[in-house]
């Protein structure tokens, strides 16, 4: 799963949406005045890690050489066209562990909602029995209101984030743990701030 910076998104989402645009693949030059950026070494820097990532490759052609899609990003991104932001890591009763530069994560169209949403990594074995696993990726939709019985992303007390199952009633808020050992968190209302509610889910089996 290929993580992108903020910048390199856009590099790649200029190429993409663009390419009907040049007659020839865009030379460094022409990606710096189309992207308005005044380092022509920064971008080679952004250039760089992409074709690491396997995502663009250098084209030589007849008139100029420069940069275009991978034929395998162009299948990969356009099975999904809209990837969503990662935001960090979650973990019971901690800060969310937000990353110093937003990265991008591409994400089925069938595991997030037509509302805006991001993704975070769960920490820990809150939810295990709700099958979410420490290492997984949850996509969240955006937003400050639940339903009673719907696993949220909540802020307590400005703080300290989680990810539980939430029941409210006048009075107080029940933050539900999905794991037998561990015992539910009870608040009142105005000590609780939701953030969104699980729609997908994620996970990679593969050996770090």
């Amino acid at each position: 799963m290929t993580e992108l910076t903020r910048r390199q998104r856009q590099i790649f989402e200029f190429l993409r949406d663009n390419y009907e645009r040049f007659a020839y693949p865009p030379t460094l030059d022409e990606l710096c005045e189309s992207l308005g950026m005044a380092s022509r070494g920064s971008l080679h820097k952004h250039i760089s890690a992409l074709i690491d990532a396997g995502l663009i490759e250098p084209f030589s052609g007849s008139k100029q050489t420069g940069i275009r899609l991978t034929a395998q990003a162009q299948r990969d991104y356009a099975a999904c066209e809209h990837a969503l932001p990662y935001v960090g890591k979650i973990a019971a009763g901690k800060p969310i562990e937000a990353l110093a530069d937003v990265h991008y994560l591409p994400v089925p169209a069938l595991l997030k909602s037509d509302k805006p949403c991001y993704v975070l990594q769960v920490k820990g074995d809150s939810m295990k029995e709700a099958g979410i696993f420490d290492g997984d990726w949850v996509v969240i939709e955006q937003r400050d209101y639940a339903r009673n019985g719907e696993i949220v992303v909540a802020l307590i007390d400005n703080h300290e984030a989680t990810l539980k199952y939430i029941e409210q009633s006048p009075g107080k808020v029940l933050l539900i743990p999905a794991n037998s050992a561990m015992t539910t968190q009870i608040y009142a209302p105005e000590q609780v701030q939701i953030q969104g509610i699980l729609v997908g889910q994620m996970r990679s089996y593969r050996v770090h």
